[in-house]
């Protein structure tokens, strides 16, 4: 039997080929970017890597729960904190307790390397169509495949569905919003003084009633190397003004960090990284779908609450129910 195809490296993705590569079942993963991981991104800034797409991930599901405790035994993955600062518009800051938010050593991407440990991956595939034969063979780019797994957001999933796969593509009807991540680095940190409670120590900050940015990460302290490194997202307004040319929102979001954590000083140097699907909107409490014909559709766009774990849990599953509708398990 031909391997299953897996449309998406990002952690869903990945999850879901680790289920059907443990349950027995031949798997190849494909993906269009030269690195996988999706949006769990990172990039070297400064010498040293910067997470620039998910910012954090908790922990709640014992599955998951042993997951990561392998990354945190091999060294890849830590606790970072469990107190973010929240900035309301015209409100003093204030300290907002949670619950324990993980970082990594390497860069978010590393925990989907190593995920992806002896899985058939393959980077730099432009995948241009999924269809069902007449006789109702699936085939992708052509090719046939048992089951097709699409774990990427949905309006990248519609592009892919030929004719023929209408009932599929109903399921695709979630909006995403778009972000802007900068990335910025400076000589020295100025701010652990700057937009924070009295008394807190600054990890990171949730902007509420900004016109420009939404998230402010200190990425010295997540990686814990106390780097003066900033990676900021946009709020989707200033995002979907500045997607044909991102590097045109890199002057507005520099001059927020200084209007709100006093980044007087000139950075040494920036990068913006656009996501023109970043985060859902909406609600969808199912955490993944798969028809009778076994096309799939998963990420972090499915499940009660879109997260790195719920991604996880999302390709997981249903990668094992694949695998047992394939007699696999």
């Amino acid at each position: 039997m031909p391997p299953v195809a897996v449309i998406g490296a990002g952690i869903a993705g990945v999850a879901c080929a680790r289920a059907l590569m443990d349950a027995g079942h031949p798997v190849v993963v494909l993906d269009r970017g030269r690195r996988i991981g999706g949006r769990m991104a990172s990039r070297r800034l400064d010498g040293r890597p910067a997470d620039l797409g998910a910012a954090f991930f908790t922990v709640s599901d014992e599955r998951f729960t042993a997951v990561v405790e392998t990354w945190h035994r091999a060294g890849l993955a830590h606790p970072w904190t469990d107190t973010f600062t929240v900035l309301d518009h015209g409100a003093d800051p204030r300290a907002s307790s949670g619950p324990l938010r993980w970082g990594t050593a390497g860069g978010i991407r590393t925990l989907v390397e190593d995920l992806a440990v002896d899985l058939d991956v393959r980077s730099a595939v432009q995948v241009t169509s999924v269809r069902r034969r007449d006789d109702g063979v699936l085939l992708v780019n052509e090719r046939p495949a048992p089951a097709v797994v699409l774990a990427m957001p949905d309006p990248q999933a519609r592009v892919l569905l030929a004719p023929g796969l209408e009932t599929v593509a109903a399921q695709l009807a979630r909006q995403w919003d778009p972000v802007i991540a900068l990335g910025a680095w400076w000589p020295d940190r100025t701010w652990d003084r700057a937009g924070q409670p009295a008394g807190t120590r600054f990890h990171g900050a949730f902007v509420n009633g900004d016109l420009d940015l939404a998230w402010i990460a200190d990425d010295g302290r997540r990686r814990g190397d106390d780097a003066p490194v900033l990676v900021a997202h946009s709020t989707p307004e200033l995002a979907r003004r500045h997607l044909a040319e991102p590097e045109s929102a890199a002057p507005v979001m520099l001059a927020a960090l200084e209007r709100i954590l006093g980044t007087a000083m000139a950075p040494t140097g920036h990068y913006v990284q656009r996501w023109s699907v970043a985060r859902p909107t909406g609600v969808r409490p199912e955490q993944f779908w798969l028809d009778d014909q076994l096309v799939g559709l998963c990420g972090d766009g499915w499940g009660e609450v879109s997260r790195v774990e719920g991604a996880y849990l999302s390709g997981r599953t249903l990668g094992e129910a694949i695998a047992v509708r394939l007699g696999c398990s």
